[in-house]
C-alpha cells in the first residue's frame, strides 16, 4: 500500500464518520417533520368545523343587524313624528295654553296672599284682645 491508498483510506473513513455524524440530525428532524405534518393534520381536522360553526355566527350576527336596522328605522320616523306634534302643539295650543298656566298661576298667588292677609288681620285682632283682656284683668 502506499502512501497515496493510505490516504484515500483515512479520507473515505474520515467521509464515513462525517456522514454517521451528520445522519443522526438528519434523522431527528424527519422525525420532528413527521410530527409537524400530524400536528397541523390535527389542527385542521379540528379547525373545519370551527370554520363552518364561524360562518354560521356571522350569518346569525348579521340576520341580529337587519332587524336593529329596521328597528332603529321605525324609531327614527317615530321620533319624527314626535316632534311633528310637538311642533303642531306649540303651534296652535301652546300659546294659549301659557296664557291660561299663567293666568291660573296669577289667581292662585292673589288668593294665596288675600288668604295670608286675612289669617295676619285675625291674629292681630286676636293678639289685641288678648292684650286688652289681660289689661282689665290686671287693673281689676
Amino acid at each position: 500500500m502506499s502512501g497515496g491508498e493510505i490516504a484515500a483510506l483515512v479520507a473515505s473513513g474520515g467521509f464515513v464518520v462525517l456522514v454517521l455524524v451528520i445522519a443522526v440530525p438528519i434523522l431527528k428532524l424527519g422525525r420532528t417533520v413527521d410530527e409537524t405534518t400530524r400536528l397541523v393534520a390535527g389542527m385542521n381536522a379540528r379547525a373545519t368545523p370551527l370554520i363552518g360553526d364561524l360562518g354560521d355566527t356571522v350569518k346569525h350576527v348579521n340576520a341580529q343587524l337587519e332587524r336593529v336596522d329596521t328597528i332603529t328605522a321605525h324609531t327614527q320616523a317615530v321620533t319624527s313624528n314626535v316632534a311633528a306634534f310637538t311642533s303642531l302643539f306649540v303651534a296652535t295650543l301652546g300659546g294659549p295654553v301659557v296664557k291660561v298656566a299663567a293666568f291660573t298661576y296669577g289667581v292662585r298667588k292673589a288668593a294665596a296672599v288675600r288668604r295670608k292677609g286675612e289669617v295676619t288681620r285675625r291674629v292681630k285682632q286676636e293678639m289685641k284682645a288678648d292684650h286688652h283682656s289681660s289689661r282689665h284683668r290686671r287693673r281689676s
